[in-house]
């Protein structure tokens, strides 16, 4: 038996639960201006003028704990942009602004300011200000030397050009965009591999070509320019970001009913920190996929008249894509084919 992503203290059918338990309260808020039930990558509410603001809050989770470890808080606030702009941009939305949520127990300035430094570059490269945030200092909560980190952020967009996949139909050409590697989803199970300490993540390891905390600390990618240069010169149907819960739990967040994403494995290249985490957990191929982002950050949805188009344009954009399935009608959500 191999180490599963809930064996590690995740439980996403739990977190699945919870949701759906959240709904009820939730929609006793909505209005007419909110455009969008839980589940979506961003949320949306109409300004009533032809735009939509759309918003996502995420946090960089327990892969702060490598960047204590190696005491490197340069590139984590990156990871903290990342997983909020890359949600806002899966709808087709420019990132106006973001806010940040810094926690610690005992408030050290130096790396309060180099986190925030991160998250300052992580909106330089998604194209947003960085406009407030809040500092909280909880003395006996944090253990010395810890800390949490969180945002928000919002962007716009017309209504009239929101990407939400309800146009995807079999035939499809799905694109995929390159991860920089693990990103910020699937620490708890890294944790429950790698012991964090000093030694350990300073061994060099030759498949990555870097020390084993540099890979881990390598900040999320953030594809928000890249994905708003197509959506100005393609029709880009539908747009999903890899984060917890991998190919299984995100890519069918954009497909009508009946769809299905059939993704060719020998298409793209899976990172080698990814079969070395996977060989070390034991854990079979799916449920690899369903905790990792095994190489692929986003997928795009595409019709296959202009999938070459896309896909030439994004290697102009200095990304690297690749062509990695097909949408079907099925039930399954997601295949995966050798």
């Amino acid at each position: 038996m191999g180490i599963t992503y809930k064996d590690s203290g995740v439980d996403t059918a739990a977190g699945q639960k919870a949701v759906e338990l959240m709904k009820e309260h939730v929609k006793q808020t909505y209005n007419d201006n909110v455009l969008c039930d839980l589940g979506s990558f961003g949320a949306m509410y109409d300004m009533e003028n032809g735009d939509v603001l759309i918003s996502g809050t995420d946090g960089v989770g327990t892969k702060v704990m490598a960047a204590f470890t190696l005491n490197k808080h340069d590139t984590i606030g990156i990871d903290c942009v990342a997983m909020c702009v890359n949600d806002v941009v899966c709808h087709g939305a420019k990132p106006l602004f973001f806010l940040d949520y810094f926690a610690t127990g005992k408030l050290e300035p130096e790396v309060a300011a180099t986190v925030i430094k991160g998250v300052a570059e992580g909106c330089k490269q998604a194209g947003c200000a960085l406009i407030g945030g809040e500092t909280a200092e909880m003395p006996g909560f944090y253990q010395p030397g810890e800390y949490d980190l969180a945002g928000f952020s919002v962007g716009i967009v017309d209504k009239k050009k929101i990407i939400n996949g309800s146009n995807i139909k079999a035939g499809d050409i799905l694109i995929g965009l390159a991860s920089s590697g693990i990103h910020s989803n699937g620490f708890s199970l890294v944790r429950s591999l790698i012991k964090m300490q000093q030694e350990v993540l300073n061994n060099f390891i030759h498949s990555f070509g870097k020390t084993l905390g540099e890979e881990l600390l390598t900040p999320t990618k953030i594809y928000v320019k890249s994905v708003l240069d197509l959506t100005k010169k393609f029709n880009i149907k539908g747009i999903a970001h890899i984060t917890g819960g991998g190919f299984y739990e995100n890519i069918p967040r954009i497909l009508p009913t009946g769809l299905t994403a059939k993704i060719q494995l020998k298409a793209f290249d899976i990172l080698p920190v990814f079969e070395m985490l996977t060989a070390e957990a034991k854990i079979t191929r799916d449920e690899a996929f369903s905790t990792f982002n095994m190489g692929i950050g986003m997928v795009m949805a595409v019709d296959k008249r202009i999938a070459d188009s896309v896909l030439s344009r994004l290697i102009e954009l200095g990304e690297t894509a690749y062509i990695i399935g097909e949408v079907v009608r099925d039930d399954a959500g997601v295949i995966l084919c050798d």
